[in-house]
């Protein structure tokens, strides 16, 4: 259906709605406009003439009991969506967070983003041939808001209306939510075969092969092991400017390994193409091989413009003694990153300071402006002052693994709370009760670095107690909070919203999927969240960002740990790559095999 058509139609369905009155487009970004025009051939990063054919080996850590990656129950296999199961549109990864027409030939909304339309692409097809409609799509809303995931469930509900006036036009309204994001959220959404797919079972674990409309179909499913997804030959979406130089490979398999070292190993004996690399001591050191010396193994270094997001130990705040917010800072301070930066890392790592380090969205070294002052006027005892500031980071030792400044500067905090130095322990000063807790890790590079804090722990009469379990127990134990401290990684977007309500708001604290793992019940944080998704301009939005950023790191939920500058990634010659990266960094979706030699 042609724009025109489409914004003639929803004209003339309600007449003198005004919120109708908005023009059928080709793209839509978050803030401003997308940076490319209606006709643009190809993203700027892709190549669209990579030779065809092939495959490509993956390994992954972990493993895998169900192919929906839609719903909390089971580990999924996560790359089901985009390769197999489409959304209405695609990003566009040289832009903070625009879409482009993808299964929706247009997408339309007033200023206010009251509501969205999509135009379904005439040829989108399933992958069984039969053709995506309106009520494909709203069906997949309305099952992924009663069973989805939390945060299919946060979004979608924020819808009031859906109509389908016909089989190619859906319009969504969101009856006064105020969330500018909305329409790209359900622009992201996926979009599932109404015919195909049982509500009354979707929420259980499946190895059945999902149907998609997406450019691969799965093949052979080896449970816990290996997936391998194959090209679908009558694939609609072939030729569409999103896709011109993706998708390149015949076949695609996944295996899966159960820990990293293993997994490492399998790379270097050519079992699998591609490797991300994040272990500075393995990048410097492990691939010294005869394969990386003649060229066969090429390793590359990717700059990239997005926030490195936050890793960190997760104190859970649901439980004694980390309800207190200044137990949670002595134990942050106990954490030597120069001592284990310089022996563990070849001084490869930068210490993380904010939420959204390394961009514009990061409050760390920037005393906070007018804006975010009067947004955080209301909550004054959030946010430390040299937090508002701009002077606080985290704490520098001498690199010495002895140094007794931090060490002092805990006991001062922990003797504010009551606790007390008794017998080389740290006591209750009334109980006696000894302040110990479990550190839980799922491989030996996090039980490595578990047990050096632990160490530093040790110094102040603090017992942590790393605890390494399998990824199965780890993954059941993260998603009902059933943890004292685990390390996780928060990723972070240029376009942060409403995912941030599903990392850090009061409502997903305690509803068990969530990534809300220190358990956040903060009316401030909530307020930035909210500032954060009605900001039409740019400005305004970076503001609220730092805002939340600041109350975030004033709250102690995390020791902050720290980052890689770059995206590390080996990959074997035969996998080749366009020269241009994305602001995104690398895609591997955009990447090809070296056709065989005649």
């Amino acid at each position: 259906m042609s724009a025109c058509v489409l914004t003639g139609l929803a004209l003339s369905t309600v007449a003198g709605n005004e919120s109708w009155a908005g023009t059928a487009r080709h793209a839509i970004a978050m803030h401003g406009e997308p940076a490319l025009a209606p006709g643009f051939s190809h993203f700027r990063y892709a190549n669209p003439d990579a030779p065809q054919g092939g495959r490509l080996v993956r390994g992954l850590t972990g493993t895998f009991d169900t192919l929906n990656p839609f719903v909390v129950k089971g580990l999924s296999v996560e790359f089901v969506r985009g390769y197999v199961v489409e959304s209405l549109m695609a990003r566009g990864y040289d832009e903070p967070f625009s879409l482009y027409g993808l299964l929706a030939q247009t997408v339309e909304t007033d200023r206010a983003r009251t509501y969205v339309a999509f135009a379904i692409h005439p040829a989108a097809r399933f992958s069984d041939g039969k053709p995506v409609t309106s009520a494909d799509v709203k069906f997949s809303w309305e099952l992924l808001r009663d069973k989805g995931r939390p945060n299919f469930r946060t979004y979608y509900a924020k819808v009031t209306k859906v109509e389908t006036p016909d089989p190619l036009t859906v319009r969504f309204d969101f009856g006064g939510a105020e969330d500018r994001e909305l329409p790209l959220i359900l622009g992201l959404m996926p979009i599932l075969p109404k015919h195909a797919t049982d509500p009354e079972t979707f929420e259980q674990t499946t190895f059945a092969p999902p149907l998609g409309s997406g450019p691969y179909i799965v093949g052979e499913v080896r449970p816990g092991e290996s997936v391998t997804l194959k090209r679908n030959p009558d694939y609609w979406g072939r030729n569409l400017p999103v896709n011109r130089g993706f998708w390149n490979f015949d076949e695609i398999r996944t295996d899966y390994y159960r820990d990293g070292n293993t997994h490492f190993e399998a790379f270097k004996k050519g079992l699998y193409d591609v490797r991300v690399e994040t272990d500075p001591g393995r990048w410097q050191t492990g691939y010294d091989t005869p394969a990386f010396r003649d060229g066969r193994i090429i390793k590359e270094s990717f700059p990239d413009g997005l926030p490195k997001g936050m890793s960190g130990f997760v104190f859970n705040t649901r439980r004694p003694p980390f309800d207190d917010l200044r137990v949670r800072e002595a134990v942050a301070l106990l954490f030597d990153f120069e001592w284990i930066n310089r022996n563990f890392y070849y001084g490869l790592t930068k210490r993380t300071t904010s939420y959204y380090e390394g961009s514009e969205l990061a409050a760390s070294g920037r005393p906070a402006g007018a804006v975010e002052r009067a947004l955080l006027s209301a909550f004054a005892a959030a946010v430390r002052p040299d937090v508002l500031e701009g002077t606080w980071s985290p704490r520098m030792s001498d690199g010495s693994g002895r140094d007794r400044a931090p060490l002092r500067k805990a006991n001062r905090l922990l003797a504010e709370v009551g606790f007390e130095i008794r017998d080389g322990s740290m006591r209750a000063r009334a109980s006696g009760s000894p302040l110990n807790f479990e550190i839980l890790v799922v491989s030996r590079d996090q039980e490595r670095l578990a047990l050096a804090f632990a160490r530093d722990l040790a110094r102040a009469g603090i017992v942590a107690r790393v605890r390494l379990v399998d990824p199965v127990q780890y993954e059941r134990r993260r998603q009902t909070f059933d943890y004292d401290m685990m390390q996780y990684h928060w990723s972070a977007s240029l376009s942060p919203g409403n995912e941030q309500l599903f990392y850090w708001g009061s409502a997903a604290a305690d509803d068990q999927g969530t990534r809300n793992y220190m358990g956040v019940r903060s009316p401030a944080v909530d307020a930035m969240i909210s500032a954060m998704l009605k900001a039409e301009e740019r400005q305004d939005f970076i503001a609220a960002v730092r805002a939340l950023d600041r109350v975030l790191i004033s709250g102690h939920y995390v020791v902050p740990l720290f980052h890689i500058p770059e995206q590390w990634v080996a990959r074997w010659s035969h996998i080749r790559r366009p020269p241009d990266t994305s602001l995104f960094g690398y895609l591997a979706e955009t990447w090809w095999r070296e056709p065989k030699k005649p």
